[in-house]
């Protein structure tokens, strides 16, 4: 059972939906952020978590609303697909902002509550953040330093508040919705459930006190991506 309100970055659609909804299943209250409503019935606040300091906002509103957070799970994400010197710099940047700076944001915003509950962190990486492919410069950047941001804080905040690494391989989302076709997964691809690795997310929550999950890789049984 998970005790308390677990925040959940991205939690309107995708994995994001899967872990908010999880959450609830659990016991516990989830609490979405992101640029859309969530469809589900589960309190939010739309923000562009692009903005640094309006994700750091919206971190200090669900703490007010809510008394407080047991857990942040950092399921945001966006990719620009192409060649580095084919994609808009705006967009590449936007994949870093929103992966990389944004998942820094609000953890560093919920620290003093997840500190205080002895709370825990899960950040949601990728196997394109252990190994790189062409045309993504900017999700396997943004991806790569999730990784290294999360093997540090797992350090930094040692005996204070659990951190977990996510590393998921290919699901089956809108992720790949608007991509061209060559940077779409094929029709027959094996790819998982959110549902299923949200069940992940949910075994890392329940993790007892003084006991850390520090990593977690859910991958389809025929990943080409792992290892």
């Amino acid at each position: 059972m998970i005790p308390g309100t677990v925040l959940v970055t991205g939690g309107a659609s995708g994995l994001g939906a899967a872990v908010a909804a999880a959450v609830e299943k659990a016991g516990g209250r989830a609490y979405v952020l992101d640029r859309v409503a969530p469809e589900a019935d589960v309190d939010h606040t739309v923000v562009d978590l692009a903005d640094a300091a309006a994700a750091a906002d919206a971190v200090r509103t669900a703490v007010e609303r809510t008394g407080g957070l047991q857990a942040v799970v950092t399921c945001a994400g966006v990719d620009a697909c192409g060649r580095l010197e084919d994609v808009a710099w705006e967009d590449w940047e936007r994949v870093v902002a929103v992966n990389l700076l944004g998942t820094a944001a609000v953890v560093r915003a919920a620290l003093p509550s997840l500190r205080e509950s002895h709370g825990r962190v899960v950040t949601v990486a990728s196997t394109l953040g252990l190994r790189a492919l062409p045309d993504a410069t900017a999700y396997c950047a943004s991806k790569f330093a999730v990784v290294g941001f999360t093997r540090a804080l797992s350090v930094e905040l040692a005996g204070e508040v659990g951190v977990t690494l996510l590393v998921p391989g290919g699901m089956r989302t809108a992720f790949f919705d608007g991509r061209t076709e060559q940077y779409k997964p094929p029709a027959d691809a094996m790819l998982n459930t959110p549902e299923d690795v949200a069940r992940a997310v949910v075994f890392a929550l329940e993790t007892p006190p003084g006991c850390e999950v520090r990593e977690l890789v859910v991958t389809p049984s025929v990943e080409p991506s792992w290892p």
